[in-house]
């Protein structure tokens, strides 16, 4: 499956953002979708990530209550509403399918190329 982020930006704190990733190539419906993120000089990191149905979802601490994953396998593409968001939020965002629902980067064979989200003060 081929998948693209996109929606990221400069924005201020306390802005809100919105992320897409947008998926081709295989039943997007079959993919736990998930979203990381690395800031320079960091490991990548987990943000969030949604079932199949999207049924289920899980974050990290450090973005529950402000973040929410979603997706619509109707139109093939997942979500990530970004509320309240913090210096500390600046990264380059991916998304990623896979088949287990799991918040490490190994449980995902797909990636998107990354957006860049960048919150200033």
């Amino acid at each position: 499956v081929q998948l693209q982020a996109f929606g990221g930006g400069l924005v201020q704190a306390g802005d809100s953002l919105r992320l897409s990733c947008a998926a081709s190539g295989r039943t997007f419906s079959n993919y736990v979708m998930g979203w990381f993120r690395q800031a320079p000089g960091k490991e990548r990191e987990f943000v969030a990530t949604i079932s199949w149905s999207g049924g289920s979802t899980y974050y990290a601490d450090s973005v529950k209550g402000r973040f929410t994953i979603s997706r619509d396998n109707a139109k093939n593409t997942a979500y990530l509403q970004m509320n309240s968001l913090k210096l500390e939020d600046t990264a380059v965002y991916y998304c990623a399918a896979g088949r287990i629902l799991r918040g490490t980067p190994d449980a995902y064979n797909y990636w998107g190329q990354g957006t860049q989200v960048t919150v200033s003060s």
